[in-house]
């Protein structure tokens, strides 16, 4: 899974090489605009995305997009930072990104695929993605630590 995967459609273009990535578009959305990562560093979104799979929206040269997963590669992958753009949105781009990225021929053997959203189930919901029962919530754990990014911020 080394070669890059590059859908296109019209003027769009989604694409898993990472060198096409605009490191400033992205930490900008996730530090800024996120509700998930307020105050992230943009050294924190750098190794994020290093250690990453991730995807690019494009249209253009200019980036619009990007959703990156977090991956063996093999059975389990967690969905993140899943965005497009407030000026691109309305035209099924977000669709489009989740449509490519179930279709990417390196994950198909995924057993578990994890995300955690606030309002966005209904796209998510519609690539079989369900919302846990209270059986298989049972099974899950998390160490959630929110305020990691505001002590980073102070700590510098």
């Amino acid at each position: 899974m080394n070669e890059h995967y590059e859908v296109t459609k019209d003027d769009y273009c989604i694409s898993t090489d990472q060198s096409k990535l605009d490191i400033d578009t992205v930490y900008n959305y996730i530090a800024y605009e996120s509700y998930w990562a307020q105050g992230i560093t943009k050294d924190v979104v750098e190794k994020s995305v290093a250690n990453s799979l991730c995807f690019g929206l494009y249209k253009g040269a200019a980036q619009i997009g990007f959703a990156r997963l977090v991956t063996d590669k093999a059975t389990f992958a967690y969905l993140a930072d899943v965005f497009v753009l407030e000026a691109y949105r309305g035209k099924g781009l977000s669709k489009w990104l989740m449509q490519v990225i179930h279709a990417h021929p390196g994950l198909q053997t995924l057993r578990r695929w994890l995300l955690g959203t606030r309002d966005a189930h209904g796209l998510y919901e519609q690539f079989g993605w369900t919302r846990f029962t209270p059986e298989i919530a049972e099974r899950f754990m998390q160490k959630h630590n929110p305020g990691v990014y505001t002590k980073q911020a102070t700590n510098v």
